[in-house]
């Protein structure tokens, strides 16, 4: 089993969830011919073999046949279209294909031929990044002129819902590269994508300082114009992103090595650079720790021990005390309001009061710092891989700590309530 999360949202003090999917809904629409609901059907084939001539467009950077595959009646799509071609140049492309997932029906256009909707699957690759595709869906107007289909419009919705927006779409992409970290900007002082840059080659060798299994090494960042156009690339309200400083996302897979689409961070410019260095490194850490463990996080793991560990990666390295970390937990802490258990994964959602967010964090972040100090660094990841393992929800936690650790819920629990006293007390 899988499933779609948005890690990561790192508050201006800290915090941070993985991407959510789009319901694959049926498009329909009106008319008098049948749909070509089937991707093999004559005209499903005819509609893949525009699709495969745009995606080698892309790919050959040729311009002149990306705009053939664009509806010739659609002028106003076709300057944009020419636009989003060249904003997206100078974006190193290992891979991009299209693939049509289905269709609605047939409706009537003006003058001769049919429009049609289309759910159609998107996957690239960035050139020395990405060792797993991007995976998006597109809902496009396709428009058939003279017996041959055309893209007349990329923005339609399905049960209300519309395509997010890619980087690329919101203005010419800056490209900075870094040892171990690609940077893609949109509206921004390039200096600030350098800097970026220069905080995510540090945090990849943190991670594989105690992330001792494999995973790509590298990370791809993105840094758009603004808090709403942050929101637009995750297809959400900007209001439940305010003061979140970068989110990673991601499909969360199987464990045991399966292998899952490519991460992105994306970095909140508003919230990000209210940071110090400190904060700027550990948001940078934390995205990364999301990135490192992907495959060992699954549908068992709570998001208490993601985004705990996450923060544990991320303040590894010495310069704050636990109560700096842990503002909001040491107030309730003196306030006579100690937790009573680890928090759920409705703790950790975005909108929630923001006290109760960092609250939520800094316990994730204190339960996991206190099995690396009982017990070591590697069996924390011990534990971690044997949660992700399990293969189901239920139980999952339980049965790692016997199996790693030794010990029960309860006794765990009684541990880490003793543990937050001392360290926050």
């Amino acid at each position: 089993m899988t499933r779609r999360r948005r890690s990561g949202g790192w508050r201006a003090t800290l915090s941070l969830p993985l991407v959510c999917a789009l319901s694959l809904a049926a498009l329909t629409g009106c008319g008098h011919v049948a749909a070509p609901d089937d991707p093999e059907s004559r005209d499903g084939r005819a509609v893949q073999r525009m699709l495969d001539r745009r995606a080698a467009a892309i790919r050959d950077r040729d311009a002149g046949a990306y705009l053939a595959t664009v509806d010739h009646g659609s002028a106003r799509y076709r300057a944009e279209q020419r636009r989003v071609f060249t904003q997206m140049s100078a974006i190193p492309l290992r891979s991009w294909t299209y693939r049509l997932v289905r269709t609605g029906g047939f409706q009537p256009a003006l003058g001769t031929g049919h429009r049609i909707a289309a759910q159609v699957e998107l996957r690239y690759r960035l050139a020395g990044y990405d060792t797993a595709p991007v995976i998006s869906s597109q809902y496009l107007t396709l428009a058939q002129r003279g017996g041959r289909w055309y893209v007349a419009s990329d923005d339609g919705v399905v049960d209300g819902k519309r395509a997010t927006e890619q980087l690329w779409e919101q203005g010419a992409v800056d490209v900075v590269r870094g040892r171990h970290s690609l940077v893609l900007g949109v509206g921004q002082d390039r200096r600030l994508l350098r800097a970026v840059a220069a905080t995510a080659d540090r945090a990849v060798p943190a991670l594989d300082r105690v992330w001792p299994h494999e995973w790509a090494g590298r990370v791809v960042v993105q840094v758009p114009a603004s808090l709403n156009r942050m929101a637009a690339l995750l297809g959400a309200s900007a209001n439940g992103y305010r003061g979140i400083a970068a989110v990673t996302t991601g499909e969360v897979g199987g464990a045991g090595g399966s292998a899952t689409p490519a991460d992105r961070v994306i970095v909140n410019p508003e919230a990000y650079q209210i940071l110090g260095d400190f904060g700027r490194r550990v948001v940078i850490t934390h995205e990364t720790a999301h990135v490192a463990t992907r495959t060992a996080t699954t549908a068992s793991t709570p998001l208490w021990l993601s985004e705990g560990f996450a923060d544990w990666a991320g303040y590894h390295a010495p310069g704050r005390t636990p109560r700096q970390i842990a503002p909001e937990l040491t107030a309730s802490l003196a306030a006579g309001h100690p937790p009573r258990s680890l928090p759920r994964d409705d703790d950790f959602r975005f909108g929630t009061g923001p006290d109760r967010l960092s609250r939520a964090y800094e316990q994730g972040w204190l339960a996991c710092r206190l099995i690396a100090d009982k017990w070591g660094g590697k069996r924390l990841v011990r534990f971690y891989r044997a949660v992700g393992e399990a293969p189901q929800r239920s139980g999952a936690v339980e049965s790692a700590l016997r199996g790693v650790l030794g010990v029960s819920l309860e006794e765990f629990t009684a541990l880490w309530r003793e543990y937050v006293r001392a360290e926050l007390g």
